[in-house]
């Protein structure tokens, strides 16, 4: 097959007008029409993904495809928000790279994808750009959402005395990435190949965890994705709140692979908790609310576990593991 390029019409037309949602005029016109819903903000975010950087230039295309929607879905999640719809910017190298699929190939198996998420999330396409760049192949997403008006959850209201929670598992991304770049490490030979799978999969695909959005509006203060690291991203949250916390490193969720992991090697305990890319939702409530968000989560069926409590105070935080206080040489991912 010919890895000749479409042209800009014919490449919206073939893979991009079928996803489009209400507002985006079919991708027929230079910008989309949308309003806020009555008694509702809208909640913005945007995310780059870049070759190299993000993601593995030669992933699969279906893969980035929805990292590319989900880490903003992310976003809108801690935010207290849903989705309404996104607008997507695709930079694709030229000339095209051989280790790739034909472009009508790679692209067709990224629009599939991107459409499945994006019925899957209800998270429409709205519109976007698609250029060539002689750079590594680049991608960033411009996700809308809403919240009823005044209530979006904001990283800045931490409180004392607020408990602090995470979902999921933290770190399995972190060592997913770790497992590829460094393939003949001691410590991967001692996974069992579905932990191995398991912490790949977790670094390619990310789980939004949306369906707690309304929990997190009704019963959170303080809420944030953890993206970069979950020790850097929790002092970013008490630093902007202008409080201090505890953490019991011991309480913070991790899979079986990644207890595994890092028993066999317990330097990776680090690589864990300021390794990023976890996409799990960081939150702070008062400690009733935060039985009633337990719950109702489990009934949802994600898992929140209680990891700290906020303090007054601007001191740094104290992360504690067996009683003692730890530090980190690098406290989480840094992008400059």
């Amino acid at each position: 097959m010919s890895k000749a390029p479409l042209s800009e019409d014919d490449l919206i037309a073939t893979f991009f007008a079928p996803l489009a949602g209400p507002g985006a005029l079919g991708l027929r016109d230079d910008a989309a029409c949308m309003a806020a819903p009555p008694g509702a903000d809208l909640v913005v975010t945007v995310d780059a993904l870049v070759a190299g950087v993000h993601f593995f230039a030669d992933d699969p295309a279906d893969a980035i495809a929805r990292k590319a929607l989900r880490v903003n879905l992310s976003d809108l999640a801690a935010k207290g928000a849903a989705p309404l719809g996104f607008l997507l910017t695709l930079a694709l190298p030229a000339p095209w790279p051989d280790q790739l699929a034909p472009p009508a190939v790679w692209l067709a198996a990224f629009a599939r994808a991107l459409g499945e998420d994006s019925a899957a999330y209800g998270c429409p396409l709205l519109g976007g750009d698609t250029v060539k760049t002689p750079g590594p192949l680049t991608l960033s997403v411009t996700a809308f959402g809403q919240v009823p008006t005044g209530r979006m959850v904001a990283r800045t209201a931490a409180r004392p005395g607020d408990l602090i929670a995470v979902t999921g598992t933290i770190g399995d991304a972190a060592l997913g990435l770790r497992l590829r770049l460094e393939p003949q490490a001691p410590w991967i030979a001692a996974l069992a190949p579905a932990e191995r799978a398991h912490l790949v999969q977790r670094y390619l695909v990310p789980q939004p965890r949306n369906v707690l959005a309304g929990l997190l509006r009704a019963d959170g203060h303080a809420g944030m994705d953890v993206s970069d690291g979950l020790v850097g991203d929790l002092e970013k949250m008490m630093r902007v709140s202008g409080v201090s916390a505890r953490v019991a490193l011991d309480r913070v969720p991790l899979s079986d692979a990644a207890r595994h992991a890092i028993a066999v090697e317990p330097a990776l305990f680090e690589t864990a908790m300021t390794g990023g890319d976890d996409y799990e939702i960081l939150l702070t409530a008062a400690p009733a609310a935060m039985a009633r968000l337990q719950a109702d989560a489990e009934t949802a069926g994600v898992a929140l576990s209680v990891i700290g409590e906020v303090r007054d105070g601007t001191d740094a935080v104290a992360f504690c593991r067996d009683g003692a206080v730890l530090a980190f040489g690098r406290r989480s991912y840094s992008h400059f």
